[in-house]
């Protein structure tokens, strides 16, 4: 199968995925798609229907067919010898492995896909889809039911405690092992309420479960914090799903218990705290004298930061406010090329 063939078949997989997101029922796999959208929540209750279409929305701009020709400009893939690649998916947000796999398939390569128990819905209908459009796909595309095996590389990620298994059993082989990161704002004294509700989106989509997601700011000293919360007015409507309210009851309660001071909108907490990690329903906080300072503190934990919002800053890594959950092709997680790496594999 030639790169033509392969941009044109994704290409058609995103028109579908497309319509779903539009609504258009006369794309030939709406019920398809509607319906494993409807299980996926079913199996995962944080995969609520807004945030799967907002992942589809995402996907289905990366397959358009301009999207996907400039994105592999450059590139000079091997077809005829493809390799088997293992692609271990992580479960936190809806489709959070599309990219790796999108990467294999573009390159040549063969996806073997283990896939989350709680991310297992999705992509297998997607992938019935190009299995339907060209059967070379059945022998592309293979999930893996237990053990992996029979494969030349590995893509896996995980947590930091994942990340030491994956390391001990495909230590051999090439690979890409991705562990916990976390993104975080910075809030500059100038920033307006409407900076502050883009934020509140990088914060609050997908629960905050992703590693492109908010999960700490930085404030100027004086910051009104109270003002700050009030911007999440859009986002009330998450305290409905009962596994985030769990979260959110059994963190505040640890806070007052411990007498932590902390901010409470009815949603979201909030508490300073040097710490980039926080739990679900928690946003930590820490003050800031000078930016430039700030900026230099903040590059030099790169390898725990996916990326930093800021309405000023511009350097690589940095992503305007609103955007964090809308990658291009070309934001590799973890600053990791990996079609590079792909490429690698033929050397």
């Amino acid at each position: 199968m030639n790169r033509k063939t392969l941009v044109e078949s994704l290409s058609l997989l995103g028109s579908q995925i497309k319509g779903v997101v539009e609504g258009d029922r006369s794309v030939a796999y709406f019920d398809q798609i509607s319906n494993a959208i409807d299980k996926a929540g079913q199996v995962n209750p944080w995969f609520e229907k807004r945030f799967v279409m907002l992942s589809l929305s995402n996907i289905s701009r990366w397959l358009e067919k301009e999207n996907l020709e400039k994105w592999l400009e450059g590139y000079n893939f091997d077809y005829s010898s493809p390799k088997n690649v293992a692609i271990i998916m992580a479960g936190n947000i809806p489709l959070v492995g599309f990219h790796d796999f999108l990467s294999v398939l573009v390159s040549g390569n063969n996806a073997i896909i283990k896939m989350s128990s709680k991310d297992a819905v999705l992509l297998p209908t997607l992938v019935q889809y190009l299995y339907e459009l060209n059967t070379d796909f059945q022998n592309r595309i293979i999930f893996a039911d237990n053990l992996l095996k029979n494969f030349d590389a590995v893509i896996a990620t995980g947590s930091d405690n994942s990340g030491k298994y994956f390391d001990y059993y495909f230590g051999k082989y090439p690979s890409i092992i991705r562990r916990n990161r976390n993104s975080v704002a910075v809030v500059h004294k100038d920033d307006s309420v409407g900076i502050y509700e883009l934020l509140s989106n990088d914060i609050m989509d997908y629960f905050g479960l992703g590693c492109r997601s908010v999960s700490k700011i930085y404030i100027p000293l004086g910051f009104q914090k109270e003002a700050f919360l009030d911007s999440f007015h859009n986002h009330n409507s998450l305290i409905h799903n009962y596994k985030y309210f769990n979260n959110y009851e059994y963190n505040k309660s640890i806070l007052l218990i411990n007498r932590v001071p902390h901010l409470d909108s009815g949603m979201l907490l909030m508490k300073e705290d040097i710490s980039l990690v926080s739990p679900v329903a928690v946003l930590n906080y820490e003050y800031y004298d000078g930016e430039s300072e700030l900026e230099q503190v903040l590059k030099s934990e790169s390898n725990k930061i996916q990326c930093i919002l800021s309405s000023k800053w511009n350097f690589s890594g940095c992503v305007k406010p609103g955007m964090s959950q809308f990658p291009d092709l070309n934001d590799w997680a973890d600053g990791v090329n990996v079609l590079d790496f792909l490429i690698g594999l033929k050397n």
